[in-house]
């Protein structure tokens, strides 16, 4: 696997400090791994971009610092809730002879027969899956072909995809889902909807009253009526 060059300088700034280096375009980063000191660097934000963009979080990376060219892969990645600009990056530092453990992200590719006809739809459980190999054969994504479901209940499992296992092992499970073809309208849905439904007519009937009630004391029979005049008292003194 090719690795693709980043230049990052030693960094002496740390702590709250390191906001200014991001004002100025530089994002704080250290490089750490098994049996290696831990080094805290820099890297220019618009250099990093390009790499990442490239390398993702199982390509290598050669890290320049100072005089040493040090094979890395992206570990963690801190990103901003907002601008989603990076905030910290952790470069872990790999032996190219050793095994390591990474999380590789699943890619959709194909087109579902289930979902072109509107059969099905398509549910995708799981994004990404957790690997071992050599730093030299991590691959970049592993592809999870659909052109095969065409039924509901169709499905496709760790056990299915088609990588080099003699190069890649796998830590998840064999038989979990990672692609299947789920009812339009899932039993589910329909009794949440019914729930909705007898919720919406129950509080319908509380606020139109019932028939053959009595409206309110004082409020005309029938809209538009003048209500009765009030007696007045007569006139006549009443017989000593």
């Amino acid at each position: 696997m090719e690795q693709i060059p980043l230049i990052a300088q030693k960094r002496t700034v740390l702590g709250r400090k390191v906001k200014q280096l991001r004002k100025d375009g530089i994002i704080p980063a250290h490089v750490f791994g098994h049996k290696v000191k831990t080094v805290h660097v820099q890297v220019k934000a618009g250099e990093f971009h390009k790499v990442f963009e490239k390398a993702g979080e199982t390509g290598i990376i050669s890290l320049a610092v100072d005089s040493q060219k040090l094979p890395v892969l992206v570990r963690n990645l801190q990103i901003h809730p907002v601008t989603d600009e990076p905030l910290h990056v952790d470069f872990y530092q790999v032996n190219l002879t050793e095994k390591v453990k990474v999380n590789v992200p699943l890619e959709v590719v194909g087109e579902a027969p289930a979902v072109e006809k509107k059969v099905g739809l398509l549910l995708t459980p799981v994004s990404e899956v957790e690997v071992e190999a050599l730093p030299s054969d991590l691959p970049e994504n592993i592809e999870v072909d659909i052109s095969k479901l065409e039924n509901i209940g169709d499905e496709i499992r760790i056990k299915d995809l088609k990588i080099d296992r003699s190069k890649i092992e796998i830590q998840t499970d064999e038989e979990l889902v990672v692609a299947s073809i789920g009812e339009l309208v899932t039993k589910e849905m329909e009794a949440v909807e019914a729930e909705m439904e007898a919720e919406a007519a129950e509080a319908a009937a509380e606020v139109a009253p019932a028939e053959g009630e009595e409206k309110p004391e004082g409020e005309a029979a029938e809209e538009g009526a003048e209500p009765k005049a009030e007696e007045k008292p007569s006139e006549e003194s009443p017989k000593e």
